[in-house]
């Protein structure tokens, strides 16, 4: 008596012909095999995308792959937070070129140029906790600049940290192979050997606002409008790194306008928002134009923090009254934290940054900039319109605590960016 034939060989007939039912199912699974396979691929790149540089696989046992951050030739060492540190004199390293050697810098942030007695603001180098930031290598950044375009975009500061980074390039590039240009909202470097562009992009609010002219835009009663990002957002795209800032034009105030409708509209739908709220939606939209047009795995996307001001003496410890004018030393407390840095726009910062998983860098030069009172163009710089009298005899009323002298403080600010691109 023959034994039973297996479960398994059931669907077996006699001289080992196929049944038909094998044969129907292995025909249904190579027909969804080849319909389906490619969106199965699909789906499963997806997922990996979806991590961010930062994440980590969760599983000790299950372990996702996760892809080079892109232009990285190193890593930072464990532990290091290159943003945590102290300024230290450095009389043989520092200033990183000369203002009168750098041809691009605006006449609003030449402060030799126009008066300025002391170079002690230049001699200063950020030193880090524990770690060294790398060298800046002009070389390296053209080399991986090659065919490329980097674009910073923002406001009249992320303006001064774009002019430091060509200053920090440009002699490495002869005079009849570099160009700067401007059109509208745009500034262009184009160094052509390396066919390469680095570009300035103003956007003060990233979204569409009242105060979109490059030239003219000082507009007291400012307004941005909802869901606008893809209007400057179109001249952002194809650009492989980009470095957004926004927060100096949004400190209106407790409030800020926000337009529903358009410009155009005959009758504008206007409403109210605190600048908190209205500030996330900006960073929202950012984010998901990022999300929307950047490659993780071949373009780098930076976020610098708010630039600090020195209006107030008094935030500092010193008499009511004055501000950053006359002012060459440091600020001394390592705890300082001006009147004029809302740590509640840093916390809208953080907290939509920890909910996103669109991966940006972060650059915190709040801290680091807050100590530099001496390093603002105060009065020594070009003036929009002649002085009266009454301003002459009193240079606190006109100093600008704003912006930052070149060569200085914002060299210091592309170190880092440098560091951060090359050594995630």
């Amino acid at each position: 008596m023959k034994a039973p034939l297996s479960g398994s060989s059931s669907l077996l007939r006699g001289k080992g012909r196929l049944s038909p039912y094998l044969f129907t199912l292995i025909a249904f699974i190579l027909f969804v095999a080849i319909l389906y396979g490619q969106d199965f691929m699909c789906v499963f790149d997806e997922h990996l995308q979806s991590y961010s540089y930062s994440d980590k696989p969760t599983s000790t046992t299950q372990r996702v792959k996760q892809h080079k951050v892109p232009f990285a030739v190193g890593k930072t060492e464990e532990g290091c937070d290159i943003f945590s540190g102290s300024w230290v004199r450095d009389e043989l390293n520092r200033p990183l070129y000369e203002e009168s050697e750098c041809p691009y810098i605006q006449p609003q942030l030449t402060c030799q140029e126009h008066g300025r007695p002391d170079k002690d603001y230049q001699h200063w180098r950020w030193q880090p906790h524990h770690c060294d930031l790398p060298i800046f290598n002009a070389s390296l950044v053209l080399e991986t600049l090659r065919g490329k375009r980097m674009m910073f975009v923002g406001d009249s500061l992320n303006r001064g940290q774009y002019v430091s980074f060509v200053c920090l390039l440009h002699k490495l590039i002869p005079d009849d192979e570099k160009s700067m240009e401007t059109f509208d909202s745009l500034t262009v470097f184009t160094a052509k050997e390396y066919n390469t562009t680095i570009e300035f992009y103003w956007a003060p609010f990233l979204l569409e606002s009242n105060s979109d002219n490059a030239v003219i835009h000082r507009i007291s009663d400012r307004i941005v409008r909802k869901g606008s990002i893809n209007k400057h957002g179109k001249n952002w795209k194809g650009v492989d790194i980009v470095v957004f800032n926004t927060y100096l034009w949004w400190m209106t105030g407790l409030k800020m306008k926000v337009l529903l409708g358009s410009f155009d509209d005959e009758v504008k739908e206007i409403v109210e928002l605190s600048t908190e709220d209205a500030y996330r939606m900006a960073m929202k939209s950012m984010l998901r134009w990022v999300r929307l047009n950047m490659d993780p795995k071949k373009t780098r996307v930076f976020f610098t923090s708010m630039s600090p001001s020195h209006g107030k003496s008094i935030d500092w410890g010193d008499e009511e009254g004055g501000n950053c004018y006359n002012e060459t030393s440091l600020i001394d407390d390592r705890s300082y934290w001006g009147s004029d840095c809302r740590k509640s726009i840093m916390e809208v910062i953080g907290e939509v940054f920890r909910k996103s998983k669109v991966p940006i860098t972060f650059l915190n030069i709040t801290q680091l900039s807050s100590y530099r009172r001496d390093a603002h163009t105060s009065i020594y710089k070009k003036q929009w319109s002649p002085l009266t009298p009454e301003q002459l005899a009193n240079p606190v009323s006109y100093a600008d605590c704003v912006h930052w002298c070149l060569p200085g403080l914002q060299d210091t600010w592309n170190e880092l960016l440098f560091a951060k691109l090359f050594y995630p």
